[in-house]
């Protein structure tokens, strides 16, 4: 069976990145440069004919940042994964990134093979985080040191399924309930772990060993 090429779009206003990032994709096998855009207003006027399944979103933008640019494409395409790849590591910016919906946070200084894994992860909706990145959302759980005690086994379950980029409807399909009763879980979790996205549960998670991600270290 022929596996679908997966289509990359980039979204930097710094044109040797667009032509790194190019060289770089040559070698991925299954994977295509599908479009490139050098701001965030361009690239939401793109995504309808370029439909990328994952775009490579850089945060210093002319005009629009990323993090705006990652909101609003969100809301028109939400099957689209959106990677994070910047400079910095701020962690104000990280936690507004995973708030607006994005998949993952990489900084520039990742190789060829890190980038690959992270596209392929996110494709299948899977979280890719720099290790500063998790980092810097364990470190802001005020509670990422109490809260196992507090998630019942079926929350700690539900917690692994989630770190791995299921969906709530797909967990609900596995543990053979229903999406409104893995949403409420999904809900107790991220009370108890005084955290308020998937993706920064998902940090903690994995750095209390429960669950194992991309991280984009080697």
């Amino acid at each position: 069976m022929t596996t679908r090429t997966l289509r990359v779009m980039v979204v930097d206003d710094h044109s040797m990145v667009h032509i790194g990032l190019a060289g770089m994709m040559e070698a991925f096998d299954g994977i295509e440069l599908a479009g490139q855009a050098s701001n965030a207003e361009e690239a939401i006027r793109k995504i309808k004919d370029i439909e990328p399944d994952v775009i490579l979103m850089d945060l210093m933008l002319g005009g629009m940042n990323g993090i705006e640019a990652t909101k609003q494409i969100k809301g028109i395409r939400p099957n689209i994964q959106i990677l994070i790849l910047t400079s910095y590591e701020n962690s104000a910016d990280i936690h507004k990134a995973m708030a607006v919906g994005a998949i993952g946070y990489l900084l520039k200084n990742v190789t060829a093979t890190e980038l690959e894994h992270a596209i392929r992860s996110a494709s299948k909706g899977q979280l890719t985080l720099a290790p500063e990145a998790t980092k810097a959302l364990v470190e802001s759980s005020q509670n990422s040191k109490t809260f196992l005690k507090d998630l019942t086994e079926r929350e700690l379950e539900v917690l692994g399924f989630l770190a791995r980029g299921y969906s709530n409807t797909q967990i609900a399909e596995v543990l053979v309930v229903s999406p409104f009763t893995i949403k409420a879980h999904v809900s107790n979790i991220l009370s108890k772990m005084n955290v308020s996205t998937r993706a920064e549960a998902a940090a903690v998670a994995v750095q209390h060993n429960l669950v194992r991600f991309n991280t984009g270290e080697s």
